[in-house]
Parts: structure tokens; C-alpha cells; sequence
């Protein structure tokens, strides 16, 4: 019997998931913290346990030398930026992510902030609580152009809905997808430049690497048309919160669906009641649906490990 610690929050109510590790006769240790771990919490989690299924908790080398029985760690999710890959790799550590299980949630939260922004659902909704009653003039979607950076599953599924609406798609990726150029019209450009220029909407599906991070930035921002809408349901260090604030105040960026930050909780009351945000809790993943697949996909892959066999998802193999 081998122990298997839970940080995912959600894990707790996922009979499901727990099942795939009960049926393989493991130990299950479950936390629920109600934010990520930092390393120094998850140091005297971590010593006897053989596999970790964590959130977005800070798994750094520190960590990761602490448990001199893991195995596996099993990422909640498809982000493994907080993962030092280099320790695990080093201690024989398999890392695994759960690639397709929440898409399509995700996708439909950043067409949800799309279409509340578009026409002030938030700012409305307020108003009528209020007792104001004030109507809004929002825009239409379709013939509006969005910008969609990076294509994989949750882009793509963007583009496809977009594309419904009557949006034309342009969009960036190193790996430009066949399927959407022929069947859905999506048109590619090798460089962000065209897209921060061409957009109405900006819809961000990118990792947060060397080359992305900040790049909502001042320079990019003055590249935009005036009235942009931008969305991020992907990492919170795409953006410069300072330039994109600078810019929503000045009315040249139309508003903002935040779903990811720099810092979570997010702190920054700059944004907080301001008309042309919406913001929420990191809960792009968060429905009953992707939890569901998501916890079972990786508890899957502990028990293929444990039993040493190959994972299906690895990022470090």
C-alpha cells in the first residue's frame, strides 16, 4: 500500500477519484487548503508519501528533496510552471499533467467573459440591484475580429465558438492548427504584432515562459486599437497589471476578464468595482464536469506509476 497525498481542493468531494485509488488498494491522504501551498507547508506534508496530486501549490527543489519516497506528482490541471521539473527529474520523479479535461470549461469561461463584456452584463446587472435601472450600449460580436493567442485545446474550442458567432478569428501559435485554418477560416501570423493591431478581442491561452510573461504591456498595449477587450483565463504574468491599469483608466483599453493573476488571492483593489472588469477566482477549470475528469485522469496516472507502469501524460519523461 502506498500513500498518496491530496492537495487539490476538490478532491475531497470526488468519490469518483477517490475510487481509482481506493479500488488500487492506496492510502489517501487529503488536504484542502483554500490556497496554494507554499513550499514551507508542503515540506512536513510531504516526508513518507509516495505520490503528491497537487493544485497549484509551489513544488520547488526544497519540496521535492524533502520526500525521499515520491514517486510521482500528479498536477491537478495542465499548468507545471510551479513544478520544479529539474528536482523531479533528478530524484527519478515522474510529473504528470491531465491535458483535455477541463478545455472546454475554460473555453467557456473566457467566451462568457467575451459576451458579459460585450455588453456590460456585470455593469447592468449592478445597476438594476441598485435601483437605477441604467441601460447600456454594448457592441456586437459578430463582424468584430478576436485574437486568440495560442491554439491548443482551449483556444481552439474558442475559435470554433467564435467562429459560430460570426467573429472573424486571427490567431498566434507556434503550431498553427490545420483543422481550424480549412474548416473554420481561422487566419495564423507568425508574430503577435498583427494580432495586437487587427484585434477587438484578445483572448490569452499561452504558458507563461520567457518569451510571454508581461506581454500585455505598455509598448503592446499602444499597438492595440482603442476599446480593446482583453481576456485571460491562462496565467496571471501574461500581464503588467500597472500598464494594463494605466490603460483601462485612460479608456483606451474597452475592459478587461481577469480569471488568473500575478498573485492569488488577488489584492489589487486598483481593479476591484472598477465598470470595465470582471474578475474571478481562478475557477476557469471549475465546474462539476472538468473536476471530475481532471481528478480521475490523475489519480489514473498515480496508480500506473505505483504499479510501475508508464504514465500517459508525463511532462518530464
Amino acid at each position: 500500500m502506498a500513500v498518496v497525498l491530496t492537495t487539490a481542493r476538490a478532491f475531497a468531494t470526488c468519490d469518483a477519484a477517490k475510487k481509482v485509488l481506493e479500488d488500487a488498494g492506496h492510502e489517501i491522504r487529503i488536504v484542502t487548503p483554500d490556497k496554494p501551498l507554499k513550499a514551507e507547508e508542503l515540506i512536513p506534508l510531504v516526508k513518507d508519501i509516495d505520490a503528491l496530486i497537487a493544485g497549484l501549490d509551489f513544488i520547488t527543489s526544497d519540496v521535492i528533496n524533502a520526500a525521499a519516497n515520491l514517486k510521482i506528482i500528479a498536477r491537478n490541471g495542465v499548468g507545471y510552471d510551479r513544478v520544479d521539473l529539474i528536482a523531479a527529474k533528478k530524484n527519478n520523479i515522474v510529473v504528470t499533467v491531465t491535458p483535455g479535461t477541463n478545455s472546454l470549461s475554460v473555453c467557456e469561461l473566457a467566451f462568457s467573459f467575451i459576451t458579459g463584456l460585450a455588453r456590460k452584463i456585470h455593469v447592468m446587472d449592478t445597476s438594476v440591484c441598485s435601483g437605477s435601472w441604467k441601460r447600456e450600449d454594448g457592441v456586437e460580436l459578430s463582424g468584430k475580429t478576436i485574437a486568440i493567442f495560442g491554439t491548443g485545446s482551449i483556444g481552439r474550442n474558442l475559435a470554433i465558438r467564435c467562429s459560430a458567432f460570426g467573429m472573424k478569428v486571427i490567431a498566434y501559435d507556434l503550431y498553427p492548427n490545420v483543422e481550424l485554418q480549412e474548416k473554420y477560416g481561422v487566419t495564423y501570423y507568425d508574430s503577435m504584432t498583427p494580432l495586437f493591431e487587427l484585434a477587438d478581442f484578445i483572448s490569452l491561452h499561452l504558458p507563461a515562459t520567457e518569451q510571454t510573461r508581461g506581454m500585455i504591456n505598455q509598448e503592446n498595449i499602444s499597438k492595440m486599437k482603442k476599446g480593446v477587450y482583453i481576456i485571460n483565463t491562462a496565467r496571471g504574468d501574461l500581464i503588467n497589471n500597472d500598464d494594463l491599469y494605466d490603460a483601462l483608466t485612460s479608456g483606451y483599453v474597452g475592459g478587461v476578464g481577469l480569471d488568473t493573476f500575478t498573485e492569488e488571492p488577488f489584492t489589487d483593489s486598483r481593479f476591484f468595482n472598477h465598470k470595465n472588469v470582471i474578475l474571478t477566482p481562478h475557477t476557469g477549470a471549475f465546474t462539476q464536469d472538468a473536476i471530475v475528469k481532471t481528478l480521475v485522469m490523475a489519480a489514473q496516472d498515480v496508480v500506473r506509476v505505483l504499479n510501475g507502469n508508464k504514465p500517459l501524460h508525463s511532462v518530464n519523461q
